[in-house]
């Protein structure tokens, strides 16, 4: 596949570049996903940043809206809502089963979702960090790709709150509030909590059943936080979260429409409780101890039809197949470590239990041939795994201008499996991994170079697999990158530029295969090495304020991300750009443009099916006041039709040709979202 440029969509960047420019201050960004909170001019590896503004100015429920704006970034439409990630082509598609290991961590206010971030739901986030390339250093074995840190809303010393209401097409309704302040007169107990309930039909129609709900969203988010500040400058910061998604799954027709004729509608939800408690308490002058300890439990159901159709569908046949899953995860994590402005040293633990029962159900009968079979088959499997981590930085001035940092980590993992087929394992390895990065300050610009190098536990598949691909090894990566960050002397512009190059040795794919013709249940996936693949990519991002009342930003991913045999990774497209404008006048109306464009990408390892590229327009108008927020918002306003997700295999009687079956992303929407601050 070749790079497919679209220059209608630099139009305003390009007409806004011949503007003059006013004196518009450009607040400095901080990165806190690190092990220290430095400013994005300084951190030696490319970073996306987005503040809250940004969020709510961009999307309207859930972080699969902005995957889109992040240069080289990429999502799976596997379940109902975005939980797996890829990142410069890093990242799984799917995972039926099997033992959790993910290649992008995802963190929710310090709480490890990493594999199931479904829930991010937006509703009170003051923050996103997108981390691109290998955090071995930082976040070990489930980084390979990368991290995306979100944050809620940090208590303030002002009492303040929000209450918001949002209806629109597909029967969209929300409700939400947030609310926080000072517990005591000193300030010094903070609090702050939200609350919000969506709800949506899911954008299908079900024409067997008569309803057009059967993909439905019935999305809950409770978040509470605070900080208290004791004797001698000890600092705790408490996060607690709930999550309920109780949606449905419809999402695949037989003939890539949005009507299914499914009689057995699917169902993906998730139920999550979460706590994090992060301490910080000076020891000596310039050297302080922090301790972050985080607990998840989760419970997840996803189920679908398998056949995606109905009797009258099949007709003379029988032919009628479901599979369903109910997994149980919970994760305990502490991390210890003792730092200064130049160095640190620490200690990490996880363990993680993961339980999941499978029940593959259904019948086939050709009246032609007079041959039948059916199916019921269950599969459970407990599996529980502890890592151990020695950890540490250290950062050193060579010059007033030059600085040169180091990171490393070691961890050991044990893992305990067991299942119902009569499989036992207990792998363990020992990883490393780390950088060392160089940074240079000239002027108004920081240029950096970095050599880092991030790593993957191996595993095994379970269930039916193909012989011989029971178990996988470990992976490697290693990552060269070098960039520019900008910050011009009057603040109009706001620019980060990488280039990379990275080397995967003996690469974990995920493949898949159908075991037997004519049971869709048998379609399965498992993980395989390859010797190698490669990348070479640039990014950009940039934000520029060329006048009072005007904002403009851009992002671009170029990646030319390959297996070993020469073919594009899966779900890593050539090109990505965003594209956004605003216009806000002093009385608080506003206009804003978003547009962004992917290019064609395959859907999977296992065959050479590709999506088509695409490109999204989104528009926001109202009016905004310190008290009010009044926005007509649209998303997809041409309506494109997009791909997700794709499988490529045989699910329909009595040939079962191989055919492309295709998930679309959501059509045009519009709504209006109204907000009262007080």
């Amino acid at each position: 596949m070749k790079y497919k440029c679209y220059p209608w969509l630099l139009a305003p960047i390009l007409v806004a570049s011949l503007s003059a420019g006013a004196e518009v201050p450009l607040e400095e960004i901080t990165v806190t996903a690190d092990y220290r909170e430095r400013l994005l001019t300084d951190v030696p590896f490319s970073v996306s940043a987005m503040s809250g503004e940004f969020i709510e100015a961009t999307a309207v429920q859930h972080f699969e809206e902005l995957v889109n704006l992040i240069p080289n970034m990429n999502w799976s439409g596997d379940g109902h809502r975005a939980r797996y990630f890829q990142i410069r082509g890093v990242g799984e598609l799917e995972q039926y089963q099997g033992a959790p290991n993910p290649s992008v961590g995802f963190l929710i206010d310090d709480i490890d979702f990493s594999g199931i971030g479904s829930i991010a739901t937006l509703f009170d986030v003051d923050r996103i960090e997108v981390l691109r390339g290998p955090q071995g250093s930082r976040y070990g074995a489930n980084a390979l790709g990368g991290l995306v840190y979100v944050q809620s809303t940090a208590p303030s010393a002002e009492r303040d709150g929000r209450m918001q209401l949002t209806v629109g097409g597909d029967d969209a309704r929300a409700l939400a509030m947030a609310f926080g302040g000072p517990m005591n007169a000193s300030e010094s107990a903070l609090f702050r909590v939200s609350a919000q309930r969506s709800q949506s039909n899911g954008f299908r129609s079900n024409a067997y059943l008569n309803r057009n709900d059967t993909n439905g969203r019935d999305e809950t988010a409770l978040r509470g936080r605070a900080r208290l500040v004791f004797a001698k400058d000890v600092l705790l910061d408490v996060s607690l979260l709930y999550s309920r998604l109780d949606n449905g799954y419809d999402a695949f027709s037989l003939d890539n429409s949005y009507t299914m004729l499914s009689d057995k509608p699917g169902r993906d939800a998730q139920e999550s409780l979460g706590a994090a408690a992060r301490v910080a308490w000076p020891i000596l002058d310039g050297l302080t101890a922090t301790s972050i300890t985080s607990f998840a439990d989760s419970s997840i159901d996803f189920s679908f039809d398998a056949d995606w159709g109905n009797d009258q569908s099949w007709e003379p046949f029988t032919y009628d197949y479901v599979s369903i899953s109910d997994r149980k995860r919970r994760t305990v994590s502490q991390e210890f470590r003792l730092g200064s402005e130049q160095w640190l040293i620490g200690v990490y633990a996880l363990n993680l239990a993961d339980e999941v029962i499978t029940l593959n159900r259904g019948e086939y009968y050709d009246p032609f041939l007079d041959w039948a079979d059916s199916l019921d088959d269950s599969f459970g499997s407990d599996y529980e795994a502890t890592n151990l981590a020695l950890f540490g930085q250290f950062d050193h001035e060579l010059s007033a201008a030059t600085r040169i940092s180091t990171g490393f980590r070691v961890e050991r993992r044990k893992t305990d499996y067991s299942d119902t087929a009569g499989l036992e394992a207990g792998p363990s390895e020992t990883m490393w991994g780390g950088e060392v990065g160089v940074s240079h300050d000239f002027s108004d610009h920081s240029a950096y170079a970095t050599l880092s190098k991030g790593y993957k536990a191996g595993g095994f598949n379970l269930g039916a697999v193909p012989d011989g691909n029971r178990e996988f090894g470990s992976e490697d990566m290693w990552t060269i990158e070098a960039g520019i960050k900008t910050m011009l002397p009057d603040h109009h512009l706001q620019m980060s530029a990488a280039i990379f190059h990275y080397r995967r040795f003996d690469q974990q794919i995920r493949t898949s295969t159908q075991l037997i013709p004519g049971d869709p249940a048998s379609f399965v996936f498992f993980t395989d090495n390859a010797s190698e693949g490669e990348a070479l990519g640039f990014e950009l991002d940039a934000r520029w304020f060329p006048a009072d009342e005007w904002e403009l930003y851009a992002s671009l991913g170029l990646i030319d991300a390959t297996l070993q045999s020469g073919r594009e990774q899966a779900h890593a497209p050539p090109f990505t750009l965003a594209l956004g404008v605003s216009y806000q006048n002093p009385n608080g109306y506003f206009v804003r443009l978003d547009a962004s464009a992917k290019d064609a990408f395959y859907f999977d390892v296992s065959h050479d099916q590709a999506s088509q590229p695409y490109q999204l327009f989104n528009v926001r108008i109202g009016r905004e006041t310190e008290t009010w927020l009044a926005a007509l918002w649209v998303r997809n306003l041409l309506d494109e039709r997009y791909a997700v997700r794709g499988f490529y295999f045989g699910n329909e009687p009595p040939d079962f040709p191989d055919k492309l079956y295709t998930r679309s992303g959501d059509p045009r929407q519009v709504g209006v979202t109204i907000e009262r601050r007080f």
